[in-house]
């Protein structure tokens, strides 16, 4: 039988029962393997106890925290399906969730308290369990209903093929949904990463991007634990705390957002030591070529870019360290065990008429990571998966050599006077402008062209203005004029998911109350 995600565990217990497994930074409690592990038992023993059997959904909604880690666990050994919840959800959205999922438990802490105040009315077949002691009084207190439990691993059959997690997508276009990983699916992403990542059992990983995305937690958190490395937790993302973790913690790998990368970036990297991080890897989002660049020469690092998405685990395609500078702007080639192809858009192409290179279209992924489906949504799945391939609704193209650029959403593509314009171009020149911290590009309705182009700009400082902007893209060789944005609006932030992706819906919602001045 193939191993699960608990038996993998198991054994890297088993090899490595005194090595330094897991760190909580923010608490500054650190464990074993062999200690993670009984604490892991405890917990699911204490599951068990509260009525949790195989196949039944147990929810998070914490920030990275050691009791997401026991979580994660104690699940893969009860053979019980792990929800982690995005943190930053409301209230409603949270219902939302909960309505689609309807957990047994669910597991929060302090920190969350505003946003469940009124949920354990409106489900009372869910047991509440909160992290804190000095809670909200509807919660049962974690630690009193571990602190007791047996240590011993709970007797429960779990095989390769059952349900391991749903996975809710990041919402970058609406409401999201439910994505079903059996184990198989994440051992296999999991070896997947380590070969890409090169882990090593000396190897020291820092989860500072939210643990409840796949791509932190199956890309970097799993496959630590299956190499025998060491994990080490920080409860949320700061630069500064990042930094000063990396060099303390003697920390070698790192995943970010890009824009967490551009956000370290802009401290003074200089003043601490942090010469043992080796490799970092970036995902979620394309990386503009600059911040590439600025990574290696302040950081002095290999990166590695994963694309992917929440369908397939996520990774499906790798730009390795030797490839950053000659194939900037790609997200590389598909990874182990996986096939890329470019086909007509629309959700509908024929994955045995592909796209000529150069030629933009849907990108379509086939692999032993697909998804089960989306939980409650039949019609959904049938939409997103056909024969063995997984639609993704991004557009992109492969070049002559066979390097996958992803241009855009099909969504996000603007036609403006009849001509295609993929926002990322545009977006790729404008982060080359020294003023501009962070941009997106997206379309709005007009009169006379169908569609103008956007640019919504997080400055560096007050002195960038419009008209600067707009003579940067005008005097550059590689934006057509029709390409170049109409209009600026300056922002202190955009509007992000957990995994870094822009939300542009948000950005449209907001037009009608920007402060923008059209460029001619």
């Amino acid at each position: 039988m193939y191993t699960t995600i608990g038996t993998l565990f198991e054994q890297t217990v088993r090899k490595y029962p005194r090595k330094e497994a897991l760190v909580d930074a923010s608490r500054k409690r650190r464990w074993t393997y062999k200690q993670w592990e009984e604490d892991a038992n405890r917990l699911a023993n204490a599951l068990t106890a509260a009525g949790i059997e195989k196949g039944d959904i147990v929810s998070t909604f914490l920030y990275n925290s050691s009791e997401l880690a026991m979580t994660f666990i104690a699940c893969a050994k009860l053979g019980a399906v792990f929800n982690p919840i995005n943190f930053r959800l409301k209230s409603n959205e949270l219902t939302y969730i909960l309505n689609d999922a309807k957990p047994k438990v669910f597991i929060f802490e302090k920190a969350v308290e505003e946003q469940i105040t009124s949920l354990p009315e409106k489900y009372p077949s869910t047991s509440f369990w909160s992290t804190d002691n000095d809670s909200l009084p509807f919660g049962h207190f974690y630690y009193d209903l571990i602190n007791n439990a047996s240590t011993l691993p709970p007797r429960v059959q779990v095989n390769e093929n059952d349900l391991y997690a749903i996975m809710y997508t990041s919402g970058t276009t609406g409401r999201p949904k439910g994505v079903m990983h059996k184990h198989r699916d994440m051992v296999e992403q999991s070896l997947i990463c380590i070969n890409a990542m090169k882990l090593t059992p000396n190897d020291r990983g820092l989860s500072a991007a939210p643990m409840f995305h796949c791509a932190e937690l199956h890309c970097c958190f799993l496959p630590r634990i299956h190499i025998g490395a060491s994990n080490v937790i920080l409860h949320h993302f700061d630069p500064q705390l990042i930094l000063e973790t990396i060099q303390n913690e003697k920390v070698t790998v790192l995943f970010g957002a890009p824009t967490m990368w551009n956000m370290i970036l802009q401290e003074d990297v200089s003043s601490y030591k942090i010469d043992h991080l080796r490799k970092g890897l970036y995902g979620a989002a394309p990386m503009a070529p600059a911040l590439v660049r600025a990574s290696r020469e302040k950081l002095g690092i290999d990166l590695i870019q994963a694309y992917g998405m929440t369908e397939m685990g996520p990774a499906v395609a790798f730009l390795y360290e030797d490839e950053q500078l000659t194939k900037a702007g790609s997200s590389g080639k598909a990874c182990l065990n996986h096939e890329i192809k470019i086909v007509a858009p629309g959700g509908n192409g024929n994955p045995d008429e592909e796209q000529v290179p150069g030629q933009v279209g849907e990108i379509i992924v086939k692999g032993t990571c697909l998804m089960s489906g989306y939980y409650n949504r039949e019609t959904e799945t049938k939409q997103a998966i056909k024969g063995d391939w997984y639609y993704s609704g991004d557009l992109g193209y492969m070049d002559e050599e066979g390097y996958l650029y992803v241009a855009d959403r099909v969504d996000d593509m603007i036609i403006s006077g009849g001509e295609n314009i993929y926002p990322r171009e545009v977006e790729d020149l404008l982060y080359e402008h020294e003023g501009v911290l962070d941009v997106a590009v997206l379309g709005q309705p007009d009169e006379k062209w169908g569609e103008q182009v956007v640019a919504v700009v997080v400055p560096k400082n007050d002195s960038i203005t419009k008209t600067e902007l707009d003579y940067f893209c005008k005097d550059s060789p590689s934006l057509a004029d029709y390409k170049r944005p109409r209009k600026y609006i300056f922002v202190n932030e955009l509007p992000r998911n957990a995994s870094g992706k822009i939300q542009k819906f948000k950005i449209r919602e907001d037009f009608s109350d920007s402060k923008s001045a059209n460029i001619s």
